[in-house]
């Protein structure tokens, strides 16, 4: 008798590892029937298809406390593993809990680690506990060659690349949409965007000083597209230094790429990725980008430099500089824009989904 597949993502937020979560799981029960997913984002299960849900008995999708989500989300996979073991367990997220509660049945699981040993927190006793416990997965599944080997080096154990599956007609579809705020509109000077959540991860304040020393430089406008901690910051900052009239900070969107086809150039400033989603969509619309070269995704995405501007994580000045260099020269980001594009075949939306249907697969064996 064929596993079943359990899908285990706790909490679904706005970002690149929640699409991709959507896009994989729904292929996944497309092809493997009777898959289950275990969340605590309730209002967020119309966005699924053909997949059984199950949501905590206790509604704490709105608790600011991710470990209880993390926590009830637990209790109910330890119910389903107790009645039956027959199941091969996918986790998204709390992936060391699902592990060790894993390891406990005897159940398979499959890891997808979503961002960059980088930014994790590991101190001494920290990087002894994930030394050890990281060795409890069937298998470890990261989104970037770079990021495979980080994990290598830091903990000295074989994981797997797959690529982001990237759907190009539908990017392109969506980014048709008309957009109801006009600030982009009938502007002929640089037009510049930022899409991602407002946290530290993402450095959103390393973007706004950078287009603070451009003011008086250069012709631009901005907009911010994000929610997140730093958006009072955010506001604060343009406030004080007087960027109102030149950059707007617009909520999380449905659909941000009408906002990003209006744009000539979108900015990068994580201070750590996996391998961010923004960068291909970006390219997917022939958008030039300049990013921090932060690890890992962004020089593995742009080729070292040869699809797009690097610059040091953190360093506004050297972006403020970037942005006044191909404010001089678009030319010459258009030609590294169009090496980008044609390195795009790597992100294959149905090539690299079925290099996860083959893992997952050749686990339930």
């Amino acid at each position: 008798m064929q596993k079943k597949l359990i899908l285990f993502m706790p909490t679904i937020d706005v970002g690149g590892v929640e699409k991709n979560l959507f896009i994989i799981s729904n292929y996944l029960s497309k092809k493997l029937p009777g898959s289950i997913l275990i969340t605590s984002s309730k209002s967020l299960n119309s966005k699924f298809q053909n997949i059984k849900i199950i949501n905590p008995k206790y509604n704490v999708e709105n608790s600011s406390f991710k470990r209880l989500k993390f926590l009830f989300c637990i209790i109910e996979l330890i119910k389903l593993l107790i009645n039956n073991k027959n199941y091969l367990v996918f986790s998204f997220q709390a992936n060391l809990y699902c592990s060790i509660i894993c390891r406990i049945f005897g159940i398979k699981i499959i890891v997808r680690s979503n961002s960059s040993p980088s930014g994790w927190r590991l101190g001494f006793f920290r990087k002894i506990i994930f030394n050890f416990f990281l060795r409890f997965p069937n298998k470890i599944i990261v989104n970037s060659k770079e990021f495979k080997k980080e994990y290598q080096k830091r903990f000295n154990i074989k994981v797997k690349c797959i690529y982001n599956p990237l759907n190009i007609k539908f990017i392109k579809k969506a980014s048709n949409e008309k957009i109801k705020i006009k600030f982009f509109k009938n502007y002929n000077n640089i037009k510049i965007i930022f899409i991602g959540r407002l946290v530290n991860q993402k450095d959103p304040m390393t973007f706004v000083r950078a287009l603070n020393l451009l003011k008086d430089k250069i012709n631009f406008r901005s907009i911010i597209i994000g929610r997140g901690y730093y958006y009072k910051s955010l506001q604060k900052f343009l406030v004080n230094k007087k960027l109102n009239d030149k950059v707007k900070i617009i909520n999380w969107q449905k659909n941000p790429y009408k906002y990003l086809k209006s744009a000539d150039l979108l900015v990068l400033t994580s201070k750590y990725e996996g391998l961010p989603n923004i960068l291909l969509e970006a390219v997917s619309l022939k958008k030039n980008i300049i990013s921090t070269d932060c690890p890992t995704g962004p020089r593995e995405i742009l080729d070292n430099g040869k699809g797009g501007d690097l610059f040091r994580v953190e360093d506004f000045q050297q972006l403020s500089k970037k942005i006044i260099l191909f404010s001089k020269n678009q030319k010459n980001y258009n030609d590294k824009l169009k090496f980008a594009y044609k390195r795009l075949e790597r992100f294959d939306y149905n090539k690299n989904l079925k290099l996860y249907l083959k893992e997952i697969k050749s686990e339930m064996n």
